[in-house]
């Protein structure tokens, strides 16, 4: 099995960022310390070929870029971008090379590496190839990555010539192999398929099969949250005792305020996922698409004055109704 390498060339413009965020962030202004990794989980952007238009009607390569540069003007150095998946709408050649070509000069500026994952949508052989930089080949696409002890497992779900998910017998013994020494900071299993059961019925079918094998390896090892993509919307539960976190797609998400039956696409709703990773849980922030009026921010100032303030002095000043 071949872990996917990841790009992780540092920018100055989002290093000066990050240093100027770190400088505002010395002071703990709640019971929380800091988040000690975080990741940027995107998913399901369905490229295609020559810039087209999903259906012919859906600028998907617009949303992917408006994602991208919402990230890098966070200020932040995620440790690492996360794609959960179809990453193509056909497995086109090309459509991997535009991803390559969008994604990995914005995550050189961030500083961040990139997580590519499988997804129903995606075509081994072509994904190594175009993406990957490795020879071609049909055999899943597993791979591991440390995050300065945090360690995230990547697993392939997806079942050429099918859109439903399954893990073979060989992916889980070599998951149950990784897992049976624990990382620093505990582990992140991401993957397209997510083992959470969907208030869409006939998306139900598409699930990730045999789960009760997949929680049998989970059970009592140090995995403290699964990502997933492959639903188009948002939602979260627990699979085996642990979080699960699917993030909707930047392409376009579903409209769940229609019939269970009746769900389908909308062109808009696209969004992605923030993680943070604490000592004692990990959090999951959704992210919508769209450079949308907000109201007056914090300045550089006001921050400097509320962390010079003591504690007590911070809560009488921002907490106390006037």
């Amino acid at each position: 099995m071949t872990g996917n390498e990841a790009v992780n060339k540092a920018g100055n413009e989002a290093e000066n960022a990050a240093a100027n965020e770190n400088t505002r962030s010395t002071v703990r202004f709640g019971q929380y310390a800091p988040a000690s990794r975080v990741i940027v989980h995107l998913s399901d952007p369905h490229l295609l070929a020559d810039g087209k238009r999903l259906y012919d009607a859906l600028d998907v390569e617009a949303n992917l870029l408006q994602a991208l540069d919402q990230v890098e003007r966070m200020g932040i150095v995620p440790d690492a971008l996360v794609f959960t998946g179809d990453l193509t709408d056909l497995g086109e050649p090309d459509a991997y090379r535009r991803l390559r070509a969008h994604v990995e000069p914005a995550a050189a500026r961030i500083g961040a590496p990139i997580v590519w994952l499988m997804g129903n949508h995606d075509e081994r052989a072509v994904m190594r190839t175009e993406l990957l930089g490795l020879a071609a080949s049909d055999e899943p696409i597993d791979g591991v990555w440390d995050f300065g002890g945090l360690r995230l497992i990547g697993l392939d779900s997806t079942v050429p010539g099918w859109h439903h998910g399954e893990l073979t017998d060989a992916q889980l013994d070599w998951l149950r192999s990784i897992l049976a020494t624990p990382a620093p900071l505990g582990t992140i299993v991401a993957m397209h398929h997510p083992p959470v059961p969907s208030p869409m019925p006939f998306f139900d079918i598409l699930e990730l099969r045999e789960q009760d094998r997949f929680a049998e390896v989970l059970r009592g090892s140090d995995v403290r949250a699964i990502l997933g993509g492959h639903l188009h919307y948002s939602t979260s539960g627990t699979f085996a005792g642990i979080p699960v976190s699917v993030a909707s797609a930047t392409c376009y998400s579903m409209n769940l305020s229609l019939p269970p039956y009746e769900v389908n696409g909308m062109f808009g709703g696209q969004s992605f996922n923030l993680v943070h990773v604490y000592e004692d849980g990990i959090t999951h922030s959704v992210v919508p698409l769209g450079d949308h009026q907000t109201a007056a921010t914090f300045s550089a100032e006001f921050v400097e004055r509320m962390a010079a303030l003591t504690p007590e002095e911070r809560l009488e000043a921002f907490s106390r109704k006037r």
